[in-house]
Protein backbone atom coordinates (compact mmCIF):
# COMPACT_ATOMS: atom_id res chain seq x y z
CA UNK A 1 0.00 0.00 0.00
CA UNK A 2 2.93 2.35 1.02
CA UNK A 3 4.51 2.10 -2.48
CA UNK A 4 0.91 3.29 -3.97
CA UNK A 5 0.81 6.04 -1.91
CA UNK A 6 4.08 7.14 -1.74
CA UNK A 7 4.86 8.25 -5.20
CA UNK A 8 1.35 9.88 -5.62
CA UNK A 9 1.31 12.23 -3.07
CA UNK A 10 5.06 12.72 -4.05
CA UNK A 11 3.18 13.99 -7.47
CA UNK A 12 0.85 15.62 -5.81
CA UNK A 13 3.20 17.85 -3.91
CA UNK A 14 5.56 18.50 -6.68
CA UNK A 15 2.90 19.22 -9.25
CA UNK A 16 1.63 21.91 -6.32
CA UNK A 17 4.66 23.51 -5.72
CA UNK A 18 5.54 23.64 -10.13
CA UNK A 19 1.96 24.63 -10.39
CA UNK A 20 2.72 27.66 -7.62
CA UNK A 21 5.72 28.35 -8.89
CA UNK A 22 4.84 28.69 -12.97
CA UNK A 23 1.68 30.48 -11.96
CA UNK A 24 3.60 33.85 -9.88
CA UNK A 25 6.74 33.76 -12.66
CA UNK A 26 3.31 34.07 -15.85
CA UNK A 27 1.47 36.34 -13.82
CA UNK A 28 4.39 38.50 -13.02
CA UNK A 29 4.97 38.56 -16.50
CA UNK A 30 1.91 38.52 -17.91
CA UNK A 31 -0.98 39.67 -15.92
CA UNK A 32 -2.27 42.87 -14.22
CA UNK A 33 -1.50 43.84 -10.54
CA UNK A 34 -5.20 42.88 -9.79
CA UNK A 35 -4.09 39.33 -10.87
CA UNK A 36 -0.85 39.27 -8.76
CA UNK A 37 -3.29 40.31 -6.12
CA UNK A 38 -5.54 37.54 -6.91
CA UNK A 39 -2.70 34.86 -7.30
CA UNK A 40 -1.30 35.93 -3.72
CA UNK A 41 -4.65 35.43 -2.26
CA UNK A 42 -5.30 32.67 -3.45
CA UNK A 43 -2.30 30.39 -3.16
CA UNK A 44 -2.58 29.78 0.74
CA UNK A 45 -5.70 27.89 0.24
CA UNK A 46 -3.70 25.29 -1.97
CA UNK A 47 -1.25 24.87 1.12
CA UNK A 48 -2.76 22.41 3.43
CA UNK A 49 -3.03 19.58 -0.16
CA UNK A 50 0.88 20.91 -0.01
CA UNK A 51 1.51 20.32 3.39
CA UNK A 52 -0.63 16.95 3.41
CA UNK A 53 0.62 16.23 0.36
CA UNK A 54 4.54 16.28 1.73
CA UNK A 55 4.00 14.84 5.18
CA UNK A 56 2.62 11.95 3.71
CA UNK A 57 5.27 11.96 1.00
CA UNK A 58 8.30 11.63 4.05
CA UNK A 59 6.34 9.98 6.59
CA UNK A 60 5.89 6.88 3.71
CA UNK A 61 9.48 7.53 2.51
CA UNK A 62 11.03 6.68 5.56
CA UNK A 63 8.95 4.18 6.87
CA UNK A 64 9.88 2.30 3.40
CA UNK A 65 13.00 3.02 3.57
CA UNK A 66 13.54 1.58 6.93
CA UNK A 67 17.27 0.19 8.07
CA UNK A 68 18.23 0.54 3.99
CA UNK A 69 21.79 1.89 3.34
CA UNK A 70 20.85 1.75 -0.41
CA UNK A 71 22.61 4.61 -1.87
CA UNK A 72 19.81 5.82 -3.80
CA UNK A 73 17.39 5.87 -0.37
CA UNK A 74 20.72 7.83 1.37
CA UNK A 75 20.51 10.38 -1.17
CA UNK A 76 16.97 10.62 -0.62
CA UNK A 77 16.62 11.42 2.58
CA UNK A 78 19.69 13.87 2.60
CA UNK A 79 17.54 16.12 0.22
CA UNK A 80 14.09 15.22 2.59
CA UNK A 81 15.38 18.06 5.14
CA UNK A 82 16.57 20.62 2.64
CA UNK A 83 12.74 20.49 1.05
CA UNK A 84 10.84 20.35 4.34
CA UNK A 85 13.26 23.01 5.50
CA UNK A 86 12.18 25.02 2.13
CA UNK A 87 8.85 24.38 2.73
CA UNK A 88 8.57 24.98 6.40
CA UNK A 89 10.73 28.16 6.79
CA UNK A 90 10.59 29.65 3.58
CA UNK A 91 7.61 28.84 1.54
CA UNK A 92 4.90 28.79 3.62
CA UNK A 93 5.76 32.10 5.53
CA UNK A 94 6.74 33.54 1.87
CA UNK A 95 2.61 32.64 0.58
CA UNK A 96 1.59 34.54 3.68
CA UNK A 97 3.39 37.26 3.84
CA UNK A 98 3.14 37.87 -0.04
CA UNK A 99 -1.25 37.22 0.45
CA UNK A 100 -1.20 39.65 3.38
CA UNK A 101 1.44 42.71 1.17
CA UNK A 102 -0.86 41.86 -1.78
CA UNK A 103 -3.76 42.32 -0.18
CA UNK A 104 -2.64 46.04 0.86
CA UNK A 105 -1.26 46.70 -2.26
CA UNK A 106 1.99 46.57 -1.04
CA UNK A 107 4.22 46.20 -4.13
CA UNK A 108 7.74 47.60 -3.25
CA UNK A 109 10.83 45.97 -2.63
CA UNK A 110 9.70 43.92 0.44
CA UNK A 111 6.90 42.45 -2.10
CA UNK A 112 9.57 41.29 -4.75
CA UNK A 113 12.36 40.68 -2.05
CA UNK A 114 10.01 38.26 -0.03
CA UNK A 115 8.87 37.04 -3.53
CA UNK A 116 12.25 36.15 -5.15
CA UNK A 117 13.32 34.19 -1.87
CA UNK A 118 10.33 32.32 -2.55
CA UNK A 119 10.64 31.69 -6.37
CA UNK A 120 14.49 30.16 -5.45
CA UNK A 121 13.17 28.01 -2.59
CA UNK A 122 10.52 26.79 -4.54
CA UNK A 123 12.63 26.36 -8.27
CA UNK A 124 15.29 24.09 -5.34
CA UNK A 125 12.52 21.67 -3.58
CA UNK A 126 11.01 21.60 -7.46
CA UNK A 127 14.78 20.37 -8.48
CA UNK A 128 15.43 18.04 -5.45
CA UNK A 129 11.52 16.37 -5.49
CA UNK A 130 12.38 15.54 -9.38
CA UNK A 131 15.78 14.07 -7.93
CA UNK A 132 13.74 12.32 -5.61
CA UNK A 133 11.70 11.03 -8.17
CA UNK A 134 14.14 9.70 -10.63
CA UNK A 135 15.72 8.01 -7.59
CA UNK A 136 12.68 6.21 -6.83
CA UNK A 137 11.86 5.02 -10.49
CA UNK A 138 15.43 3.69 -10.35
CA UNK A 139 14.97 2.14 -6.64
CA UNK A 140 11.72 0.15 -8.39
CA UNK A 141 12.97 -0.54 -12.13
CA UNK A 142 11.16 1.72 -13.73
CA UNK A 143 13.65 4.07 -14.56
CA UNK A 144 17.50 2.51 -16.09
CA UNK A 145 20.31 3.23 -14.20
CA UNK A 146 23.03 5.56 -16.48
CA UNK A 147 25.89 3.10 -17.20
CA UNK A 148 28.63 4.44 -14.97
CA UNK A 149 26.68 7.40 -13.61
CA UNK A 150 27.23 8.48 -9.87
CA UNK A 151 23.91 6.74 -8.85
CA UNK A 152 25.93 4.14 -6.97
CA UNK A 153 23.40 1.53 -8.86
CA UNK A 154 25.11 -1.79 -9.71
CA UNK A 155 28.43 -0.52 -8.95
CA UNK A 156 30.65 -3.01 -7.63
CA UNK A 157 31.35 -0.57 -4.36
CA UNK A 158 27.72 -0.44 -3.89
CA UNK A 159 26.71 -4.36 -4.33
CA UNK A 160 23.87 -5.60 -6.20
CA UNK A 161 20.50 -2.76 -7.37
CA UNK A 162 17.67 -2.72 -5.73
CA UNK A 163 16.00 -3.67 -9.21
Amino acid sequence: MLSRIHPFAGAIGLTTIATFWTSTVATEIFGSTQDVTTLKQTIPFGLPILILALAITGASGFRMSAGSTAPLVLAKKRRMPIIAGNGLLVLIPSAITLDVLAGHGHFGVAFYCVQALELIAGATNIALMSLNIRDGLRLTGRLRPVAGGRSGVNSPATGPSLE
